[in-house]
Formats: C-alpha cells, structure tokens, sequence
C-alpha cells in the first residue's frame, strides 16, 4: 500500500483576493492574491503534502491544468476557475464555476486509471462537485470500483447515490446535510440513521462524527478570523490520514478539527498554520454523546 489517494473530478484554478471591505457594485483594491491548483481533492492531497503523508492525487485537468496536475486525466475542456474573495467584514465570498464538459472516452481513461491507483492505496478521498458530461453516481462508481475504503465529500444528487454505494464514511457540511434530509439535521441522531459513519463539520461549532462504534461532539478552541474556504478540506485530509493509519476515531476526530481550525488562519484553501496546529491539538474537546 503506498497511502492516500484523493480523486478531484473538477479540479480547479483556485484565485484567492484579500481586500479592506467587500462592497457590491463598487471598485476594490486587491490587497494580495493567492493562484494556485485546486479543487477540494487537491486542496486535500497539498494539506496531506504538508503533514508528511504519502499521497497521490488525481482527477480531470484542462489544458491551463494539466502541466501543473501531471497525475491528471488530461481533457479537452478548460478547467473552471473559483475566485474567493476575502475581507474581515464579510469573510469568504466564492464564485464556482461549473467546470469543463467530460467526454465518454475522458470518463473511462480515468476509470482505468483509478482503478490502477486504488489497487495500492491505503483510503481513497472522492470530494468536490462533478463537471457537466458526468452521470450523478459517478462518484458510486468509483465507491464500489475502490478496494480500499472512501471518504466521500459531495452534495445534492452526488452525495444520495454515493451514499447507496456505501463508503467508508461521508463528510457533508451542515448546509450539505439539510440538503440531504430535507430539513434542518437533529444531530447526532440523524447521522446515525444514514447507514454509514458520518463526520458532519458545523463550522464554529466543530464537528459530529457518528460510527458504528460511538458517536462524538468535538469543539474548537475558539471563534477564529479568516478564510474559512479550506477548512472543509484540512478536515477531510485529518479523517484520511487517521483512517490509514487505524487510529481511534475521538482521536481523528479531534486531530480533525484543530487541522480545519489552523487552516482557517491560513491565506489559501490547500494550507494551513503549523503553529496554530499545534497549539489547537491540546485546546480541542471531544465529548462522547
């Protein structure tokens, strides 16, 4: 087993703006600004990078992509651009594009492909939305394709037939999971009843994480300023590496959320603040419920 494998089937050029205030229909000084690869699979395999763990990235790459995504399937249409704009009076503002079209020859080249890397890893991690071209269970596909435990990370429709194909545990927000049950969650009990370990993150308020084996509340050290937008991620990244490595889930789920916390105080989705890491992994508590 050579470690984690993260799947990013609408990979992205991430822009990252950071101005005094954001103020609709005027003109904005861009203080600093922050290109890089992204998408939610690529945030997570930089923020696994960065921890030291063995990982390997994949998914679909335009032609202004592919040069700097060499793991990528190569399409003929042009990766979508996300721009977050960032101010202290309203936080992270995003702007998603919907993402090149995909071809049936593009989809089974990166069948085969994960079907090659899957074959080695220790936890696949299947996160972000779907580019036109694909069927809504495409990421079921690959869940049931996978030797190795998934994490999945989705919404709407991609998320419901994912969760048929049963991962290994699912990541919705809290936004994701009112989507998903139609009405606002009564946590945890709710995570319970969807037939896989669920890791609900709740923003401020930490996360829940509901398995077989327990169910946990786990709360950050604090309200924290800054870009929120990678936080999901630093958080998935935190669930996989405990998955691999076998450890207990309060402990992955504690580790979780000081990674997602130390990544808000960073200036780009793909990153976080070692210092602050370390400070948070001491300050976070985990509660069974």
């Amino acid at each position: 087993m050579t470690g984690i494998l993260t799947v990013t089937l609408n990979a992205a050029l991430d822009v990252t703006y950071r101005v005094e205030a954001l103020r609709p229909g005027h003109a904005h000084r861009v203080h600093d600004v922050h290109t890089r690869p992204g998408g939610k699979g690529v945030n997570v395999a930089d923020v696994l990078t960065q921890l030291g763990e063995p990982v390997t990235a994949t998914g679909f790459a335009g032609p202004g992509l592919a040069a700097e995504l060499p793991g990528f399937v190569p399409v003929t249409g042009q990766s979508r651009r996300t721009v977050t704009i960032v101010a202290p009076d309203t936080g992270a503002t995003l702007l998603n594009e919907p993402g090149p079209v995909i071809s049936p020859g593009e989809w089974q080249a990166l069948l085969t492909r994960f079907d090659h890397l899957a074959a080695h890893a220790r936890v696949v991690v299947l996160s972000g939305s779907l580019p036109p071209g694909l069927a809504s269970d495409a990421y079921a596909q690959l869940i049931t394709r996978s030797p190795a435990p998934v994490i999945l990370d989705t919404d709407g429709d991609p998320l419901r037939h994912g969760l048929a194909a049963r991962p290994a545990l699912v990541k919705p927000n809290l936004d994701e999971l009112t989507r998903l049950l139609g009405r606002a969650p009564d946590l945890p009990s709710d995570c319970t009843t969807l037939g896989v370990a669920v890791a609900a993150t709740l923003g401020a308020d930490g996360a829940v994480l509901a398995t077989p084996e327990g169910t946990w509340r786990a709360r950050p050290p604090g309200p924290l300023t800054g870009n929120a937008t990678g936080a999901g991620d630093a958080f998935t990244a935190a669930l996989a590496r405990g998955m691999a490595h076998h450890r207990p889930w309060p402990a992955v789920l504690a580790d979780a959320v000081a990674l997602s916390a130390a990544a808000v105080l960073s200036p780009a989705a793909g990153s976080y603040d070692p210092a602050a890491y370390h400070r948070f992994t001491t300050a976070v508590t985990v509660e069974e419920s």
